[in-house]
């Protein structure tokens, strides 16, 4: 599993939120992904929607994410609260229900998923991973 505790979760989230986040979020406005897709979420609080950018998990009819930082991160809390989102992949939108996984073994995920560099870097900065299903419409 992930390793850390919260002051790394902090400066991560810090790193992650700031900088590497509305980079990612500028590429793909360019139409630059780099193995990585845009997950859109409701805000919970705001009701406005909200991107955030995560590895590309598109296979087939499902889109799979693993977190960083479970529950701890701001999508994840929003997907509680709504489970309907949308994911860009490329230049397409996909509607889809979102479902946290609480049993899914996240390592085991991201063998299954493939993307070396992606699933590297996540765990790497993450502290507490978790899987999210999301079943396209």
């Amino acid at each position: 599993m992930a390793w850390g505790g919260a002051g790394k979760r902090r400066a991560m989230r810090f790193t992650t939120n700031r900088i590497v986040n509305p980079l990612v979020r500028r590429l793909h406005r360019l139409g630059i992904t780099g193995g990585t897709a845009l997950l859109e979420t409701t805000g919970r609080r705001t009701g406005r929607a909200r991107q955030t950018p995560v590895g590309n998990g598109l296979r087939g009819e499902e889109f799979w994410i693993v977190t960083e930082h479970g529950r701890h991160s701001s999508y994840v809390k929003n997907i509680e609260a709504n489970p309907r989102v949308r994911v860009k992949v490329g230049r397409t939108w996909f509607d889809g229900t979102a479902h946290i996984l609480e049993g899914d073994d996240p390592l085991e995920r991201l063998r299954w998923l493939r993307r070396p560099a992606n699933d590297t870097a996540l765990r790497l900065v993450g502290t507490e991973h978790l899987v999210i299903r999301v079943d396209l419409d």
